[in-house]
């Protein structure tokens, strides 16, 4: 676009200055949404959306090239994730190589970046007053990238601890078997995320040098032409062209076009087979997946979404209810999946029982028993219709998400050939109706271009009785047979069952979007007390923000009862769990037209809470009431839901080490906390008659503590309390029933440490928690303190750990907050031995930031300072965000709706020499006032412990590292009842002020 003589796209016209190219035609966007757009296409192609909101806490940007893994040379994979990684590694203009990431991080901002299939997404967000610096930082990584040798080694490491992270997660290993099992001639066939063997190993092997080949890719695919750049930020949209065009209009045009490949990534000899395959956790599942066109090209017509709305419907006559009623499914999920350029796929994924594995073939049946009584039902307009207008409406009141994930969701979306004039409705909105184009997307599901994974751990329905191959990147197990002739016979000659049909009309669509508005200067900053009694309490704030017609209902039922022992907290888990599964027809089509309820379990009892279109929201929490207090158990849903429980527990065992770690470091510091094994050996002995005597007395004496927060007066919000009190009808609780559970307090220079092994055997990492508990966790003074010193470790901590010493993928260091109780934490999952990580965070502690303290100017601090003041006082995104933040302080105890002014105000009072000192006697490992617990959770492998690359010439070697111990007055813990019982308790949570100073009763 250099020239004024070269041909624009349609509604581009060339800026009068030569520099970039406006589109001049309206962009749609939502009724809902105050913000102002620009899209322009710079000199060398690239097209970038600048987005003005004048509101805006956080600016943000994200650029996104549409190349991604699939792109990955045969003899490299890996490669586009592994550019991905050492992208962000210093630039020609800034080469210090955690300028950035430093530069976010005293500016209220972070980053990421992902590889997708066909497409690499890069994004960040900061304080809206540094939008310029960062954008100058951001552009060089597609300007002039250094690729820098030395940081080459460390990201080849990171990726492999990123693989390596994944292992043992059947989610990663059921895609990349679905790949693998693709056609070897596609490149969906190959191993996207990458590996030390890919990227090191092999190419060393036949003398590639990786870095050469990366910067060749680079070269290749790194085109303005094929970007996608949105900016979001507080200026001018004036303001905002002109950083694009100097910032970004370096970036190189080769001219290209988006990598893509012709050939189908299944063939006939993928197809009609099934595999059979061994999961990591004890689940039984059945995907039918069907190549499928690519939808991007009818994104006009969405013609999917009728396919899925009749498939994946959970009402009367639908797939799920019938294999529900048959015993065979808990849960069912279907809808397309997006490959590359031109091709797609269709998923239809049903949780299967035992009885359900057992007869997979027969559910199959009735899948296809659906989809043909589909095709002979045609495309129905009233369905039709209601999929448009739930479309509309949800376009049409559409709120605000955070900046970066707005940026970077944009961004992918505008590689999707959209009219630019639809960009950021196209995802959203039906234009008419052609029942042609769904009819034709319906005869994709064929009976003769299909294939399915049975995944199971039950070798009886494994043809041979084992599953005999090895898939080469994750070891999955798994066996492939083509599907049986007595099925394909049936399914060639299909009856269809008299218990299928569509879907009737949707009650639930909302209907009234009155929202009252009134202009409000001032909003109200803390929800009122409009009930007070010994039974209940009622919070409301009529929304004054966001003026969507939704509404939050928030309900906490107290109860003694639920938590008091394993066996009850069982038989809540059991009963809620019941609940809901007798409400899925019910709640479906609310669900679908954006009205949702939940009830969940808490050690305070349950939560009971509806959300969306506040039309009709007592309708669906009058009957939640109504069957909660009627609820009649089911003996065979009882069983079922009791072994989706069971394998839950089990479950949990295979979970990530350093999730076990924060679990394990819950357990220490909570007063009450049952373990994943003492509730399951509560649950196998538990029956229907259980259930059904124990939950009446459940609901018979409860507190209950509501948040009414939306477009609701005061009077529908009481009346909604109303339906809760009467329709559960329970008697109160005593005062002292009402205390919550407190935290246990560590001694002053405590230093214990609990040790397990990881309990999958199979895991190669493992997991580690730090925790250092601070004095007076209840004071602002505290509390500033520790959120200050986590702000200024953060960037240092993954720089040093995580950058440098490549201790692992995953490294975060933050705040812990308990009840009464709070403190800095390190987690980290690695390769490497527990006490090995944590004698490495005690030298960055000793060491780095002991000496990055004692250096650190009093504007550098002012910027950390300042920073963390920001993101505390970033506005509420959305009706939801709102809520969140006035129920976490009605369910904490609490009720200080001042508590982030208060701290703030704490932190502008506190200074660098406040903060050195707090370093010098709560931080530092070796601080007299220092109280330290860690978790160990030791990996039962070997740990592999890498070998540090050899020296490049002329440089010193590295030293060999001794073999990590721990510090000395260590104490381990092998009793963990017997070292909680030594622990003084935090004081309970109780209302920092007199709840009624919010009152207006």
């Amino acid at each position: 676009m250099a020239a004024a003589t070269q041909v624009l796209p349609d509604g581009y016209v060339l800026n009068e200055k030569g520099t970039h190219a406006d589109f001049t035609k309206p962009i749609e966007q939502s009724l809902n949404d105050d913000r102002h757009y620009r899209l322009i296409r710079l000199k060398n192609d690239l097209e970038v959306m600048l987005i003005q909101d004048p509101n805006v806490d956080k600016s943000a940007a994200a650029l996104d090239v549409h190349v991604g893994h699939l792109s990955d040379p045969k003899n490299l994979q890996g490669l586009a994730h592994f550019l991905e990684h050492l992208l962000f590694m210093g630039t020609a203009k800034y080469p210090k190589e955690n300028e950035y990431s430093e530069f976010l991080a005293q500016h209220s901002g972070m980053s990421n970046a992902f590889t997708g299939l066909d497409n690499t997404n890069y994004y960040f967000e900061v304080g809206h007053t540094h939008l310029q610096g960062a954008l100058d930082r951001f552009s060089q990584f597609f300007i002039s990238p250094a690729f820098s040798e030395n940081c080459k080694d460390r990201e080849l490491r990171a990726v492999d601890s990123e693989h390596k992270k994944n292992l043992q997660s059947d989610s990663w290993r059921l895609f990349q078997l679905e790949k693998n099992l693709s056609s070897p001639d596609h490149p969906y066939h190959q191993f996207g995320t990458g590996n030390l063997e890919t990227l090191e190993e092999a190419p060393g092997r036949e003398g590639i040098d990786v870095r050469d080949e990366l910067i060749k890719f680079h070269s290749k695919y790194y085109s303005a032409n094929i970007m996608k750049l949105v900016i979001l930020g507080r200026e001018p949209l004036d303001q905002l062209t002109q950083w694009a065009i100097e910032m970004f209009s370096d970036i190189r045009n080769l001219g290209i076009q988006p990598p893509a490949n012709t050939n189908p990534p299944w063939t006939a000899k993928e197809l009609l087979k099934t595999t059979y395959v061994k999961p990591v956790k004890d689940v039984r599942s059945l995907e039918i997946k069907f190549p499928f066109p690519d939808q991007y090209p009818y994104y006009t017509i969405h013609p999917a979404r009728y396919i899925t709305h009749a498939i994946g419907h959970e009402g009367s006559g639908s797939i799920l209810s019938l294999l529900k009623k048959k015993g065979w499914a808990n849960n069912l999920a279907a809808g397309t999946s997006h490959g590359g350029i031109g091709f797609e796929f269709y998923k239809i994924t049903v949780d299967l029982t035992k009885e359900g594995l057992a007869r997979y073939e027969d559910v199959t049946l009735i899948i296809f028993q659906y989809i043909e009584m589909l095709r002979r039902e045609g495309v129905r307009p009233y369905i039709w219709d209601e999929i448009t207008s739930l479309a509309a409406t949800s376009f049409r009141f559409k709120e605000k998400s955070p900046a970066s994930g707005y940026a970077s969701r944009l961004a992918g979306v505008m590689q999707r050939g959209y009219a630019p004039e639809w960009v950021l409705s196209g995802s959203y909105l039906i234009r008419g109706s052609d029942p042609k184009t769904v009819m034709e997307g319906l005869n994709a599901l064929r009976i003769d271009t299909w294939k399915s994974h049975l995944v199971a751990q039950d070798t009886s329905v494994v043809p041979g009785g084992a599953f005999e191959q090895t898939e080469k990147w994750y070891g999955t197990e798994y066996h492939v047979e083509n599907v049986s002739p007595a099925l394909l016979e049936k399914l060639s000659n299909l009856e269809l069952d008299p218990a299928l049909h569509l879907p009737g009309p949707n009650a639930f669509i909302p209907e009234n979007f009155e929202t009252n508005k009134v202009p409000t200067e001032t909003p109200l900053t803390t929800p009122v007390l409009i009930k007070h009694t010994p039974q209940t309490r009622i919070w409301h704030k009529k929304d004054d923000v966001f003026w969507v017609p939704k509404v939050n209902l928030y309900f906490q039922l107290k109860s003694p009862l639920s938590y008091s022992s394993p066996s009850n907290n069982v038989k809540t888990q059991l009963y809620v769990s019941l609940l809901k599964d007798a409400l899925t027809e019910y709640s479906y089509d609310a669900d679908l037209a954006g009205l949702s309820y939940s009830l969940d379990t808490t050690v305070e009892g349950m939560i009971l809470s509806v959300e969306g279109y506040n039309d009709k929201a007592h309708v669906l929490l009058q009957k939640v009431v109504e069957k909660m207090k009627t609820l009649e158990i089911d003996p065979e849903r009882f069983h079922l839901i009791q072994d989706q429980m069971d394998r839950m527990y089990k479950n949990f065992k295979l979970e990530a080490p350093h999730q076990h770690a924060m679990y394990y470091m819950s357990y220490l510091t909570q007063e009450k906390l049952w373990t994943q094994e003492e509730k399951l050996a509560e649950l196998k002995d538990l029956t229907p008659a259980d259930i059904q005597a124990f939950y009446p007395a459940l609901l018979a004496r409860l507190h209950i503590e509501g948040l009414v927060h939306g477009n609701m007066a005061a009077a529908d919000a009481l009346k909604a309390g109303t339906i809760i009190e009467e329709g559960l009808a329970p008697k109160t609780l005593v005062p002292s029933e009402l205390l919550s559970q407190r935290s246990h307090l560590l001694p002053d220079s405590c230093k214990a440490v609990y040790k397990r092994d990881v309990p999958d055997p199979d895991n190669v990492n493992s997991g580690l928690e730090y925790y250092l508990q601070i004095e007076n966790a209840a004071s602002k003074v505290s509390r500033a303190r520790i959120q200050i010193m986590a702000q200024i470790i953060n960037e240092p901590c993954f720089n040093q750990l995580r950058t440098k010493e490549q201790l692992g993928y995953l490294v975060f260091s933050g705040v812990r907050k308990q009840t009464g109780a709070t403190g800095l934490r390190f987690i980290l999952q690695s390769e490497r031995d527990p006490v090995h990580l944590e004698s490495r965070v005690e030298s960055f502690l000793e060491t780095r930031m002991k000496t990055y303290l004692d250096e650190m100017k009093p504007e550098e601090y002012e910027k950390q300072v300042n920073s963390l003041i920001q993101r505390k006082l970033e506005k509420d995104k959305n009706l939801r965000t709102e809520t969140y933040r006035y129920w976490g302080q009605i369910v904490s105890g609490y009720y200080d709706f001042e508590e982030l002014q208060d701290e703030v105000e704490e932190m502008r009072r506190t200074t660098l020499e406040m903060m050195r000192e707090f370093f010098q006697t709560s931080i530092l490992p070796s601080a007299r006032k220092s109280k330290k617990l860690s978790v160990h959770i030791q990996s039962q492998k070997v740990p592999t412990v890498a070998t540090p690359p050899a020296p490049k010439e002329g440089k010193a070697p590295v030293e060999k590292q001794e073999p990590a111990t721990l510090r000395d007055g260590t104490v381990m813990i092998d009793d963990l009842v017997g070292f909680k019982a030594g622990l003084e308790l935090s004081r309970a949570p109780y209302p920092v002020v007199d709840l009624l100073r919010y009152a207006k009763l």
